[in-house]
C-alpha cells in the first residue's frame, strides 16, 4: 500500500468523552497514540457561581495507578495506539459544574487541544444532576450521507446555552458507524490510519485472503468486498437453499469493514478530527494512488462521497468538544456490526457456521467494546473478561484473538440501567433475540422471555421510567404491515423486517409488561434507527387508570429516508390506522389507542423526513414537557401533546 511521508502523530487520537456520570464516579474514554504519563484532576464550581472556578483539584490520580490493577484503564490495539477508561471515584454534588484536565507527559490536554474548551473557559467540565429530565437522542450516523450533520448542528446551539441549561445526558441508540456502508474514501482514510497507528494485524480462514495486509491489498478492497464476504453452502443444514447463499445482504456492502483494525480506525475518525487534521487524509497521494486505480464510473462515486466527507469532517471540531462536556451513553443497532445482524434465527446459523462471517461479526463486538460499550456500565465487566481483553492486547495472536471474541459472543450483559430519576433502562435488541421455532427464516424477536421478564423487574414499582430501544417500541403501522407481507413472502431481509410487533411472543409480552398494575405511571421511549421521526401518545383502551406511554422517535443523525416513498407512508398510515379505524384490530396493539403528534404546522403530517437530533425534556411527574427535533439546517420541530377527542 502506498505510504504518505506524514508529520508526528497526535497524541490524542479520540475523545475525550465524558461516559458514565454517576453520584460516585465520573467515566472519561479517550485513545492515544502512546501511553500516558500524568495524572487526573477534577475541580468543582457551583453552578450558581459561574464565574468563579476552584484551582486546586479536589480529586487528583496518576493515570498509571490502575493500569495493571483487575480493572484496567487501558488496553493497547496497535504499535501506536491505546484505548483509555479513565474511572474516577468521587462523591459529586447535584446542580455542579466540574472541570476536568489530563495532564501528560507533554502537557495538559486543554493546552495540547484548545479546541476542546469553550470560549471563556481553561478546561473542559461536566454538569452533574442526577437526573434525566433534559436529553439529547437519536442514533444513525452515516459520515457519507449527503445530508448535513445533525450533530455538528446541535454542538453549536450547545456551546450556545448557558452552563446550567445543557442537557442532562445525550443518548445515542445505535448506528454510531455504517460498517456495512462504507465511502471509497472513508475505507482509504481508515487503511491509512491502520498504516500510520500500526494497529493490529489479524489472519482469516476460509476467506480469499490469509491476512489483513493482504486483504487491504486485494484487488477487491475498494468498490468490489461484496466478492470477498463470505456465502454460505445451505445444503444439508437445517436451512433451505441451494449452495453459496450470500450471509451479508446489505445492498451497500461494497466497501464493508472486515478487520478489526477497520472497525477501530473507522471509530477514530468518526469522533474525531486529529487524524484527519495531522495526516491531512483528504489530500494525501495515497487517495489519488488509489483514485486512479479506479473505473471512470466508481470515479465519479468517489468524488460525490469525497465532497460529503470533507463536510463531515469539517464539523468533527465541534462535535469533539461537545462530547468532552455531555454525559454520552450508548448502544448498538445492526449497522455498527452489519445491516442484517441477527434478523432470523437462520441468518444466526448460518452467521455462526461460516468463519469468515463470525470473525467479522466478532471484531465488530470488539469494535463496540473498545469504543462504545465498555463506558456504558464499566462495572458489569469482571476479571474473566478483562483476562481474554489483556491476552489479546499483550499478545494479538489467532488464538487470543478467537479467545476474546468468543467471550463477546459468550456475554449476555450489553443491557444496562442508569442512576438518575428517571431511571433510564437501554436495551438489547441484537443479542437476546427470541428466535422462531416453526420457521428459521421468519424475523426474530427483539427480545426473548427472559431479557423481557428482566425488563419487568427494572420497571416493578416506578413512577416514571425512560426505556431506550433501538428501533420504535410502537412504529409506523403500515411500514410493518408491508414488511409482515414481505415476510409472509419469505423475504424478510429484503425490507428489514424487524419490529417488535412482528414476533408474536416477543410483542404479545412486552404488551403484557406495559399492561400489568405494578408497572410505572409514566414511560418514555425512546427510539431511532428508522431515518425518520415522529412521536406517539398512548392509552390504554379499556382501562381509566391507563399508564402514559410516549414513543419518541428520532433518526437519523446524518441520514435521511428515500422520498416520496415516507411521503406515501405517512399518508397511507393516516388513512388506514387512525385512532377509530377497525384496522387497528387486526394488530397486536389492539388494546391500545395510538395518538400521533403533529410537527409543527403539519395538518396531515406525523413522520418528519429530515436528519436531526431529539431534544426531550420532561416535567416532575416523568411526563414530556417538550418533545422535539432539532434539523441538520438548524430548524426547530416541536410535536405538540394531542388533544383526546
Amino acid at each position: 500500500m502506498p505510504q504518505d511521508h506524514s508529520p508526528s502523530l497526535p497524541l490524542l487520537l479520540a475523545g475525550p468523552i465524558i461516559r458514565k456520570c454517576s453520584s460516585d464516579e465520573v467515566v472519561i474514554w479517550l485513545a492515544t497514540s502512546e501511553p500516558l504519563q500524568g495524572n487526573v484532576e477534577l475541580f468543582s464550581r457551583s453552578s450558581s457561581d459561574e464565574q468563579s472556578q476552584q484551582q486546586t483539584p479536589f480529586f487528583s490520580a496518576s493515570i498509571e495507578e490502575t493500569v495493571e490493577t483487575a480493572y484496567p484503564n487501558r488496553f493497547q490495539i496497535g504499535s501506536k495506539a491505546w484505548i483509555y477508561l479513565l474511572r474516577l471515584p468521587s462523591q459529586l454534588t447535584p446542580d455542579t459544574h466540574y472541570y476536568y484536565d489530563i495532564n501528560t507527559q507533554h502537557a495538559p490536554l486543554s493546552q495540547l487541544y484548545p479546541h476542546l474548551c469553550y470560549e471563556g473557559e481553561a478546561k473542559p467540565y461536566f454538569r452533574f444532576t442526577g437526573r434525566a429530565d433534559y436529553i439529547l437522542h437519536g442514533s444513525c450516523r452515516n459520515p457519507h450521507d449527503p445530508c448535513k450533520d445533525a450533530l455538528h448542528t446541535v454542538s453549536k446551539k450547545v456551546a450556545q446555552q448557558l452552563p446550567h441549561e445543557r442537557p442532562d445526558l445525550f443518548m445515542m441508540s445505535g448506528d454510531q458507524i455504517y460498517a456495512d456502508h462504507v465511502a471509497g474514501p472513508m475505507l482509504a482514510a481508515i487503511h491509512r490510519v491502520i498504516s500510520e497507528l500500526g494497529l493490529y494485524d489479524e489472519t482469516f480462514d476460509k476467506a480469499d485472503f490469509t491476512d489483513s495486509k493482504a486483504l487491504y491489498q486485494h484487488p477487491s478492497s475498494y468498490y468490489g468486498r461484496k466478492n470477498l464476504l463470505p456465502t454460505f453452502d445451505a445444503q444439508n443444514t437445517p436451512l433451505k437453499g441451494g449452495k453459496n447463499r450470500a450471509i451479508f445482504t446489505s445492498t451497500d456492502s461494497d466497501n464493508h469493514l472486515i478487520s478489526f483494525a477497520e472497525f477501530a480506525a473507522m471509530y477514530l475518525l468518526v469522533w474525531s478530527p486529529t487524524l484527519w487534521d495531522n495526516l491531512s487524509l483528504l489530500e494525501s497521494q495515497h487517495y489519488r494512488t488509489i483514485f486512479e486505480s479506479l473505473p471512470s464510473a466508481t470515479q465519479q462515486e468517489w468524488q460525490t462521497e469525497w465532497s460529503a466527507l470533507n463536510q463531515f469532517y469539517r464539523g468533527l471540531h465541534d462535535i469533539q468538544r461537545m462530547l468532552a462536556h455531555l454525559p454520552t451513553y450508548m448502544i448498538f443497532d445492526d449497522h455498527d456490526v452489519t445491516d442484517d445482524w441477527n434478523l432470523t434465527a437462520g441468518w444466526e446459523y448460518a452467521a455462526m457456521h461460516q468463519p469468515l462471517a463470525k470473525r467479522i461479526i466478532g471484531n465488530a463486538l470488539m469494535g463496540y467494546w473498545f469504543f462504545q460499550g465498555w463506558g456504558n456500565c464499566p462495572e458489569q465487566f469482571d476479571n474473566e473478561f478483562f483476562a481474554t481483553v489483556k491476552q489479546y492486547a499483550h499478545q494479538p495472536t489467532k488464538e487470543h484473538h478467537d479467545q476474546f471474541i468468543a467471550n463477546l459472543y459468550d456475554y449476555e450483559h450489553w443491557h444496562y440501567t442508569t442512576d438518575t430519576s428517571p431511571k433510564m433502562i437501554v436495551l438489547d435488541t441484537r443479542t437476546q433475540r427470541w428466535r422462531s421455532e416453526s420457521n428459521l427464516n421468519r424475523p426474530s424477536g427483539l427480545m426473548d422471555w427472559e431479557a423481557l421478564m428482566e425488563l419487568q423487574q427494572n420497571i416493578l414499582h416506578q413512577e416514571k421510567v425512560l426505556i431506550v430501544s433501538a428501533a420504535p417500541i410502537f412504529g409506523v403501522k403500515f411500514i410493518e404491515t408491508l414488511q409482515r407481507i414481505m415476510t409472509w413472502f419469505g423475504k424478510p431481509l429484503m425490507v428489514d423486517a424487524e419490529n417488535w410487533m412482528a414476533h408474536p411472543g416477543s410483542a404479545n409480552t412486552l404488551l403484557s409488561i406495559f399492561t400489568h398494575s405494578k408497572t410505572p405511571t409514566n414511560y418514555v421511549i425512546l427510539s431511532g434507527d428508522v431515518h425518520y421521526s415522529f412521536a406517539y401518545d398512548i392509552h390504554l383502551r379499556s382501562r381509566k387508570s391507563s399508564p402514559n406511554i410516549f414513543q419518541i422517535t428520532c433518526s437519523g443523525f446524518k441520514n435521511q429516508f428515500p422520498e416520496p416513498l415516507l411521503t406515501l407512508c405517512d399518508y397511507a398510515d393516516t388513512l388506514l390506522y387512525s385512532p377509530r379505524s377497525p384496522l387497528n384490530w387486526f394488530t397486536k396493539r389492539k388494546r391500545l389507542k395510538i395518538r400521533k403528534r403533529h410537527p409543527d404546522q403539519e395538518k396531515y403530517r406525523h413522520l418528519v423526513n429530515s436528519a436531526a437530533v431529539g431534544e426531550l425534556k420532561l416535567d416532575k411527574e416523568g411526563k414530556p414537557s417538550y418533545v422535539g427535533i432539532i434539523t441538520s439546517s438548524g430548524r426547530e420541530v416541536v410535536f405538540a401533546p394531542t388533544v383526546p377527542k
